[in-house]
């Protein structure tokens, strides 16, 4: 009998050990603060690799070099890919990610920035051990028995106790971690790149059931959660822009700190800052999207629900029973539109916004464009302001339409003639070229008043501009330090989730508003603009004028900010000073019930909640539902 000792597949074991521990904590910046976090990044990933490598041992003889090759070709391109996709995102990929294939396809030009050539030390193990094998099974070194199960007991007996080790030290490090699914950071920093994988599958099966079991009483349990959401009127406010034209502008990865500031002494935001004097502005507004983005944050504003933690609801739960903002407006005479210089299907947009209930869809197929005036990932934004806003005329009045912006879109690309402020300096290239995108962005709206100014429209409408997410992820946190002029830590983040909300009425008067708020608001806040009451509604949103309102804003991965304080990664922010502190007051009472909002939200998703609300089912769209939305 030839030498059995499977030194083939121990080498696998070590060399993947090895990368997986190092990518961690260089790629997904995993840090190590006491003895029970170094045990665990140690420990986590031995257990699900030995178990695969086990599993290989039982195959035929002449199989397991084939297997064990494909092993690592396998978990190396899970690792890669989750590198690729957390350098943008500071994120992991899920498995309802995987199945947005239209957006997979416009993201080529992004993905191409985010991969670097020393990428390639990632793979140099697989080349090693492919030659080592070729090299073995010439000289019979390479083991070639099927082992029996009975054999690897041993094996069984040390992934089981260090499994049993990995999960007590990660409760130690947070207690019931598996109940917090939001915080991808945290599974995968005490659970492991790999098992969080194998846990993302079990999530993503088991999010299939609850609609098959939800009934009228899970509704009933959300609402009666929410309780009576009968607030004060701010009579002053109240129904202000009735019967006036709505018009969005999704400002694209915009963030607040770029308002009133410069680079090279010149304004970042010109228009902007001159628009905030002349306007309702939120100057404490936060972003709460999660892997979806944009269409998190469309989902947020239309439904004033939480968007799924994981994947986006535009794919997830398109099918859903929906009372969305755009359906509203049409029950009060208005037309509604979406505009958007990019392929309808980009984010699922063509299909859901059926069931969101808008009239129409402008996609790149209802504008000129040529390639002169597009670059990256559409339709520059000046054209396209200028573009919309004859739409805009063609439009029955009152009319409802979203303007969603491209150009500030990683990779932030743009050219030199269309630069209207030089690039920043620093070590971050996506940080240099995000400013000059951020200018063309603030020209293009300085573009879109004036045209609808021009046009007659102007005083016949309320002009609501958001960002929709952030641009700038914390991987840049050395160059945002540069920018900033101060340290980036877990507090300063959060507090970089603020994006603007810019509310403009022609003949209103302007003022800057200090309460916290987020997306979620929106909704709640132009219908009381509007003076439009909705009876019954199922939304976790306020209306952000009512004095009444608690200020609580709460981020999808369990992160939330209060008047005084900042919540995250379990611990507690003086927001006043940036200091941490175990004052029990300032955050304790808001722990547990964030989390349970969260579920709430998610039940009404899962279980497709909204189709047993009297009030809320949906009546015949206006849109032939043969007919394709584009």
């Amino acid at each position: 009998m030839k030498d059995t000792k499977p030194s083939a597949f121990w080498l696998v074991l070590l060399l993947l050990w090895i990368k997986t521990i190092i990518v961690g904590l260089t790629e997904f910046q995993i840090s190590i603060h006491n003895i029970n976090q170094f045990f665990i990044l140690i420990i986590n990933p031995i257990p699900i690799l030995l178990l695969i490598i086990t599993f290989i041992l039982t195959r035929k003889s002449n199989r397991q070099s084939t297997y064990l090759l494909l092993f690592m070709l396998v978990t190396t391109f899970i690792m890669y890919a989750n590198v690729v996709y957390y350098r943008e995102f500071t994120d992991f990929i899920t498995i309802p990610l995987l199945f947005m294939g239209n957006n997979i396809a416009d993201l080529s030009n992004s993905i191409h920035t985010l991969i670097k050539p020393y990428d390639i030390i990632y793979f140099i193990d697989i080349l090693v051990v492919g030659t080592l094998i070729i090299k073995w099974h010439k000289t019979g070194k390479f083991p070639e028995k099927k082992h029996r199960f009975s054999e690897l007991r041993p094996y069984y007996v040390v992934i089981i106790i260090l499994t049993m080790i990995n999960i007590g030290l990660a409760n130690i490090e947070r207690p019931q971690l598996l109940t917090r699914t939001f915080d991808r950071e945290l599974l995968v920093k005490n659970l492991g790149i790999y098992n969080f994988h194998a846990y993302d599958v079990y999530l993503h099966t088991m999010s299939r059931a609850p609609r098959v079991f939800a009934n009228e009483g899970g509704l009933e349990e959300v609402n009666e959660y929410i309780g009576d959401e009968e607030t004060s009127k701010e009579e002053d406010l109240f129904g202000i822009a009735e019967g006036r034209n709505v018009i969005f502008v999704a400002a694209e990865s915009i963030q607040s700190f770029v308002i009133n500031e410069t680079i090279n002494g010149e304004e970042i935001t010109p228009f902007l800052n001159e628009l905030i004097n002349e306007s309702l502005y939120f100057e404490e507004f936060y972003h709460q999207t999660a892997q979806g983005k944009s269409s998190d944050s469309e989902f947020l504003i239309n439904n004033s629900l939480y968007p799924s933690a994981r994947g986006a609801v535009f794919f997830s739960h398109v099918s859903n029973e929906y009372y969305a903002l755009p359906e509203i407006m049409g029950e009060n005479g208005y037309y509604t539109s979406s505009m958007h210089g990019n392929n309808g299907s980009f984010w699922n947009r063509n299909v859901m916004y059926n069931q969101l209930g808008y009239d129409r869809f402008y996609t790149k197929d209802d504008y000129q464009i040529t390639e002169k005036n597009s670059i990256g990932w559409g339709l520059k934004d000046i054209p396209f302001m200028e573009q919309s806003v004859d739409h805009m005329l063609e439009m029955p009045q009152p009319f409802y339409t979203k303007l969603i912006t491209l150009t500030n879109h990683f990779p932030f690309e743009l050219e030199e003639d269309d630069m209207y402020i030089d690039r920043y300096e620093s070590n971050s290239n996506t940080l240099n070229k995000y400013f000059p995108t951020v200018r063309y962005m603030d020209e293009s709206i300085k573009v879109l008043f004036e045209r609808l100014k021009e046009d007659g429209l102007y005083e016949d409408s309320i002009i609501i501009i958001y960002g929709d997410h952030d641009g700038i992820s914390s991987n840049h946190n050395q160059a945002m330090s540069q920018f900033l002029e101060k340290d980036i830590n877990e507090f300063e983040e959060i507090k970089l989730q603020q994006v603007p909300l810019i509310i403009h009425i022609p003949g209103v008067d302007s003022k800057t508003i200090s309460t916290v708020s987020g997306q979620i608001d929106i909704r709640p806040t132009l219908l009381h603009l509007m003076g439009v009451e909705v009876e019954n509604q199922t939304i976790f949103g306020n209306n952000l004028f009512s004095e009444e309102r608690e200020e609580l804003v709460i981020l999808r991965n369990g992160s939330f900010i209060t008047e005084e304080a900042i919540f995250v990664n379990n611990t507690c922010y003086v927001k006043a000073t940036g200091e941490p502190t175990e004052e029990p007051l300032l955050c304790d009472p808001f722990i547990e019930r964030v989390q349970e909002e969260l579920e709430y939200s998610d039940s009404i998703i899962y279980g497709d909640l909204l189709r047993f609300h009297e009030k809320q089912m949906k009546q015949p769209s206006k849109l032939d539902k043969n007919e394709k939305l584009e």
